[in-house]
């Protein structure tokens, strides 16, 4: 996408519409796949009150901290560390699913923003997973590629024997 293209109106509605679909999901990221559209676009965010009621120690050890609403454009991402974790994900793509998935632990994403302006964010923890989730998206890929398959589960049946789930995952 050039970046004549991102600051056009048309982009520019796309990234509106597609933060206010990932709100009401709710969710902490949306690709422009998943709503029909080939374009290397992602919307993330991970609001301060969806971590309200996840447990103090659960939001450390996944690292969890809100993340600002931000637009993604055409990024690249390197994985900075070979340290993997597994947690259980989902995605708004597989409504009502989630399985275990091992992702790196620190990623390095360049883009572009909303305004076509070069950024790169370093990221650790789940903010790490949300890049890496959303970027897979733009290459084709869900989580259900790289999941532990064994893990794979309903979201009911994972409240049943694993416990809560934290909205957003």
């Amino acid at each position: 996408m050039t970046p004549e293209e991102i600051v056009g109106s048309s982009v520019q509605e796309l990234i509106t519409a597609m933060r206010d679909t990932m709100r009401d999901a709710p969710g902490v990221g949306l690709a422009a796949p998943q709503v029909g559209l080939d374009w290397q676009l992602a919307v993330i965010e991970d609001r301060p009150e969806y971590l309200l009621k996840i447990p103090p120690a659960q939001l450390e050890e996944r690292q969890r901290r809100p993340v600002p609403f931000h637009v993604l454009v055409n990024p690249t991402l390197t994985v900075e560390s070979a340290e993997t974790v597994e947690f259980f994900e989902g995605c708004l793509s597989l409504a009502g699913f989630t399985a275990l998935v091992p992702r790196a632990t620190r990623v390095r994403v360049d883009y572009l923003d909303e305004n076509a302006q070069a950024q790169s964010i370093v990221a650790e923890g789940w903010y790490a997973r949300i890049l890496q989730h959303e970027i897979d998206h733009l290459r084709g890929a869900l989580y259900i590629d790289c999941m532990d398959s064994r893990s794979f589960s309903t979201v009911d049946n994972y409240l049943r024997y694993q416990g809560s789930l934290n909205r957003g995952e």
